[in-house]
């Protein structure tokens, strides 16, 4: 190396030396050759978004014989030498007026006072700024969906991070309910099977939202509607149902009198679903009339009820009518008679 470059080398070790002499000690406590007091510019905070890029400018001046920006004692650039090793960082303008460099996508790391330090030919210069970044924000910590029995304690947690500090809450979104909580926590004591659904937690500041949702399950023991008595003809179809609400799904079973009914068996079906049970006859016989028994089941409990299959009679033109007479006996007559004895009705009164 020459001695030119010996020395240059040397006059921007010292600067920078100084740079750091300049940004840590308190503004007014440092002075220049000659004992001048140096100049110290305070400018207005930044704020920006996460993400975001910040420029950072700094108006030079006088006769410059060193710039550089530092952020806290660490250098980004000195003149046109970048010591920063984030690649985030570049230089954007230097010359005579300005001196400005940016830094794209800033994170909470950024958040911070930044100070451009300028050597003129007078004295030493430094102006400062501080960066603000806000932060959308964040669900960091929230409960997993929960499976309870009915009338267990239940308590819900949403944490967010960002900044400005967001406000978190909590309300039931499906089914539509009042329950909710303007708080991380939501407290659900004695939960009821009417407090199951989805709950939507929300953490807002001014710079955006953030929503999750949590699903919460209540099993509860099966509670089965009233059973109906269904009237059927011999040789026709007949359908007995049951109905359950249970959760998890209630398991059904069949029983004439203390006998459990065989699904198939002796031209009887039995289809479930989630919440109904059908048992068909396909061809009511007399051996099949009587009272039978549903049994809903789950992991919780179980209920049942009964109902009744009863033989209906239907009319046929052989149905016999009964005809009083005058001396309390009865005439039978066939139904297909019935005009013939309102023809002969008044002859039989002239004779009674």
């Amino acid at each position: 190396m020459s001695v030119r470059g010996c020395l240059v080398a040397f006059s921007k070790f010292s600067f920078l030396l100084s740079l750091r002499i300049l940004v840590l000690v308190p503004a007014g406590s440092v002075r220049s050759q000659g004992d001048a007091q140096s100049d110290n510019k305070v400018m207005d905070n930044i704020t920006a978004r996460q993400g975001e890029t910040v420029s950072l400018r700094c108006e030079q001046g006088d006769v410059v014989t060193h710039t550089a920006w530092l952020n806290r004692s660490s250098i980004l650039y000195a003149g046109e030498d970048k010591w920063s090793v984030d690649p985030r960082v570049s230089l954007v303008t230097l010359n005579q007026e300005e001196f400005t460099i940016q830094i794209e996508k800033v994170e909470m790391t950024d958040e911070g006072q930044y100070v451009c330090a300028v050597q003129t030919s007078r004295r030493p210069r430094t102006t400062s700024v501080y960066i603000l970044v806000q932060v959308p924000p964040k669900i960091i910590n929230l409960s997993k969906d929960l499976v309870v029995n009915e009338g267990s304690n239940v308590t819900l947690v949403c944490q967010a991070s960002g900044k400005p500090e967001p406000a978190v809450s909590w309300k039931l979104i499906s089914p539509t309910g009042d329950e909710g909580s303007d708080d991380e926590y939501l407290e659900i004591p004695s939960i009821s099977r009417q407090r199951a659904g989805t709950y939507e937690c929300s953490a807002v500041n001014e710079i955006d939202t953030d929503v999750q949702t949590v699903d919460i399950t209540v099993n509860y023991a099966p509670t089965v509607l009233e059973g109906r008595d269904v009237g059927v003809t011999l040789g026709q179809r007949g359908v007995l149902e049951c109905e359950a609400d249970a959760v998890p799904e209630a398991d059904f079973e069949w029983y004439k009198d203390d006998r459990r009914i065989v699904n198939g068996l002796d031209g009887l079906e039995i289809v479930s679903s989630a919440s109904l049970s059908k048992l068909t006859f396909f061809n009511v016989s007399e051996g099949d009339y009587g009272n039978y028994t549903c049994v809903a089941i789950n992991k919780l409990g179980s209920s049942s009820t009964n109902s009744l299959l009863y033989v209906v009679i239907e009319p046929t033109s052989s149905t016999l009518l009964q005809v009083q007479d005058g001396s309390g006996g009865a005439m039978a007559l066939h139904s297909h008679s019935c005009l013939l004895l309102l023809a002969l009705l008044p002859l039989l009164l002239l004779r009674y």
